[in-house]
């Protein structure tokens, strides 16, 4: 090949790597709703981003994505891929992917009716999320989606893979006052898995000091690492409340939560269970979290269960409220 010719080859080659790169700069950005979550008010609740329209996104861009967010979590919302979900929708925290998430859900169902994706006359959509079709019930006001209530899954329950002290270590608490509840440390899942662990005071859940190291080496029962540490008590609250809360998963990139909507399913199951709720009162429950963020919660439960206790139905609810709009650009 003679000098002009290499020249030539060399300035194509160039010119084509100079248009693939302008190429992925051009590409469209990615829009998003950020939303506060399980709150009707702007500011408090738990913040969620809802990509819109991730079709063209891996899961290797989405989970960057939710990193460079640095919410709790992130969802992205592609058409349904099976005829029984109306879409079909992924849920990463910073860390990792999840099978299904509770204020990723509830939110995500008010951005898409914010958008108009979810008409106004719709009674309940069906998500399509990794633990499969997941169901979740509309109530509206004025066309305006006023509540949303999840169905999640009936609950598992484990003894935890960690001793109940190298537990109490890992979330900080007063093992006296965990003691005092007269009330077992178990692990719950109802879609994913949490170590519940009852205090008796809102103080000892505020008091709450985790050990960060501790609780990323803390392994669960149904296998894997990551798992999230649910301390929680049932001294009243003001505003009323069943229970008050915090979550630690510093193992999933969340190092508090300021709102659980997939622990409080097996929340409100071990409250059923384990007496501290009657049968006749277990649609009405309500836990309070993330004051202690300066982030108040209010996260509804509804477990149906009969006499004898036995658990037939679960459900997550509440409102949110779309703060933001945004777009991120983002190369393939």
């Amino acid at each position: 090949m003679d000098a002009s010719r290499s020249i030539h080859t060399w300035q194509a080659a160039k010119s084509v790597g100079f248009l693939q790169s302008n190429v992925e700069l051009l590409m469209p950005p990615y829009r998003y709703l950020h939303l506060d979550v399980f709150t009707d008010r702007a500011f408090e609740g738990n913040q969620l981003a809802v990509f819109t329209d991730g079709r063209g996104l891996d899961r290797a861009a989405m989970q960057a994505m939710t990193r460079e967010m640095n919410f709790s979590e992130s969802t992205f919302v592609v058409p349904a891929e099976r005829p029984d979900t109306d879409v079909r929708m992924r849920i990463f925290t910073p860390g990792a992917e999840l099978p299904m998430a509770g204020h990723p859900t509830i939110g995500s169902t008010f951005a898409l009716a914010h958008d108009g994706t979810i008409a106004a006359d719709r009674d309940h959509v069906v998500f399509g999320l990794n633990v499969g079709p997941t169901r979740v019930e509309l109530e509206w006001q004025n066309e305006r989606l006023s509540f949303a209530w999840m169905d999640q899954g009936l609950p598992q329950v484990h003894a935890p893979a960690a001793a109940l002290a190298q537990i109490v270590r890992a979330a900080g608490v007063d093992h006296a006052s965990v003691e005092r509840t007269g009330l077992p440390i178990e692990e719950m899942s109802c879609g994913v898995p949490y170590i519940v662990v009852p205090v008796d005071t809102r103080a000892a859940v505020d008091n709450a000091e985790p050990d960060l190291a501790r609780l990323r080496r803390m392994a669960s029962a149904l296998g894997g690492r990551g798992i999230g540490v649910f301390v929680f008590t049932t001294e009243s609250a003001d505003p009323p409340a069943s229970t008050y809360s915090r979550m630690f998963a510093p193992g999933l990139g969340v190092v508090e939560d300021p709102a659980t909507g997939s622990a409080c399913g097996p929340l409100g199951c071990y409250l059923v269970t384990h007496g501290l709720v009657q049968p006749e009162q277990a649609r009405d429950i309500v836990n309070l979290q993330g004051v202690a963020m300066g982030r108040p919660s209010r996260i509804f439960i509804a477990i149906e269960c009969k006499a004898d206790r036995t658990i037939s139905r679960v459900q997550v609810g509440g409102k949110a409220v779309v703060v933001g709009e945004g777009t991120l650009n983002a190369t393939r």
